[in-house]
């Protein structure tokens, strides 16, 4: 199995080759993309792609830690997390199934 990085320089590449914008509008065009997706992350918005997946923020709370080296417990401070749920068409499409009928609700 390869295990390649896609950067965002591939994507924007991938932009150029198949939209047929100049290089920069394609680089132009993937950063207004990826700009609104994490400005409306940070706002608390969730950023469904039909699809392919869910991102979206979860609140932590705080609670008790402990150090894996010295055992001694460790207050872990309330956070927000970044998650993402996948959809059933890209779960079907990474394990090279058929996706299930119906769509994705995810």
């Amino acid at each position: 199995m390869c295990m390649n990085t896609v950067t965002r320089a591939h994507l924007s590449e991938t932009i150029y080759t198949q939209v047929g914008l100049s290089r920069n509008e394609s680089a132009g065009l993937l950063d207004t993309v990826l700009e609104r997706m994490s400005r409306a992350l940070q706002e608390g918005e969730s950023v469904k792609i039909s699809g392919f997946g869910t991102f979206s923020v979860r609140q932590k709370g705080k609670r008790i830690g402990r150090n894996p080296k010295t055992g001694i417990e460790v207050p872990i401070l309330p956070r927000r997390v970044l998650v993402f749920r996948p959809s059933q068409v890209l779960k079907a499409y990474v394990n090279h199934q058929t996706p299930p009928v119906g769509g994705d609700d995810e």
